[in-house]
Parts: C-alpha cells; sequence; structure tokens
C-alpha cells in the first residue's frame, strides 16, 4: 500500500501556506490608528471622582507607536488623533491637537539624534513625554496652580509611567496582528 500525504499536511509541511502571502493593505494602514482611537475612547468609560487616575491611554499608545515604528505616522499625523482625543478627553479643545503635533516633532529630533534605542530607552523618553503631558494638560485647563493639585496629579503620572510597558506589550501585539500574512498573491 502507498502512503498518501494528505494535501493540507503536504502544504504545511513545505510551507505552502507562508508563500505567495502578503499582509493585507487595510490591517497595514489603520490597525495602529484603530488602537490609538481606542485607547482615546477607553478613559472615557473610567469615571474617577475625588482625583485623576485615569492615565491618557490614547496618547500613551500614540506614543508608543511612535515609539516603536518611527516611521510608520507621518508627522502630522497628531493633528487629526488629537482632535478625536479632544473631543473624548475633556480638555479645551487644540490641546491635544498642540501637545501631539509637539510630542511627534520632539520624537522626530530624538530619533534623528539617538538612533540606538532600547526598551529603558523608549521606556525613560515615554515616562518623560508622559508626565510632561500631564503636567502641560493641567496648564492647559486653566487650573489653579498649587502643590496640592501637583500632589493629586503624581498618582496619575506614576501609574501611567508604569502602565508603559503594559501598553508597549499590546502595540507588539498589534503589531504583530497588523503585519501578518493574510492575502494571497495573484
Amino acid at each position: 500500500m502507498i502512503d498518501r500525504i494528505d494535501p493540507p499536511v503536504r502544504r504545511r509541511a513545505y510551507g505552502g501556506d507562508k508563500i505567495n502571502r502578503v499582509p493585507d493593505p487595510w490591517r497595514t494602514n489603520s490597525v495602529h490608528y484603530i488602537t490609538i482611537v481606542l485607547g482615546s475612547i477607553l478613559p472615557w468609560f473610567i469615571i474617577a471622582d475625588v482625583m485623576p487616575i485615569a492615565p491618557p491611554l490614547g496618547f500613551m499608545f500614540f506614543l508608543g507607536w511612535r515609539l516603536m515604528r518611527p516611521g510608520l505616522m507621518p508627522l502630522w499625523a497628531g493633528v487629526p488623533l488629537g482632535a478625536f482625543d479632544d473631543l473624548f478627553s475633556g480638555q479645551p479643545f487644540g490641546s491635544a491637537i498642540f501637545l501631539w503635533s509637539l510630542t511627534m516633532i520632539a520624537l522626530e529630533v530624538i530619533e534623528t539624534r539617538f538612533p540606538w534605542r532600547g526598551f529603558w530607552l523608549d521606556w525613560f523618553t515615554a515616562g518623560l513625554g508622559i508626565a510632561l503631558y500631564i503636567v502641560a494638560c493641567m496648564f492647559i485647563s486653566g487650573a489653579t496652580i498649587s502643590l496640592s493639585l501637583f500632589a493629586m496629579i503624581a498618582p496619575q503620572i506614576l501609574f501611567s509611567i508604569l502602565l508603559y510597558p503594559i501598553v508597549a506589550r499590546l502595540i507588539a501585539r498589534a503589531d504583530a496582528f497588523r503585519l501578518s500574512r493574510a492575502r494571497r498573491i495573484g
């Protein structure tokens, strides 16, 4: 009796499922924007009565995508994504547009100055960016600046900085999904 290899097994055995495949262009061009928009919407469902504790997830996803994939988003991407975040964050309209655009420019300068990066430098850069973003949002919102106000936002800053590695892991998973081979050529 002749041993017969089942066609699906043969395809997997010889790499037939991976040859002649390209990433889906819809996923390649939209997953990063969708995750940033979902990150902007998600804190809307978290309600903090006494003090702000919810991290700015939209900004954290934006920062994470920019640090992880530097050339993925154009330099002007901070304008529409910041405008969307302004609609859900409660900040004055234009604050996230300005701060996200400023972040893109600053990260572009850092990228050209320090092309070698690792996880620790990215975490430090993200932590510094998150802290500056939260403090700048406080100034832009028109809050009366006092030492007690800085003490109230300190847990939010600390929580956001400590949450960044989890956000970076989620971005890495979303990036793997974004680049997975799905469509057959020809």
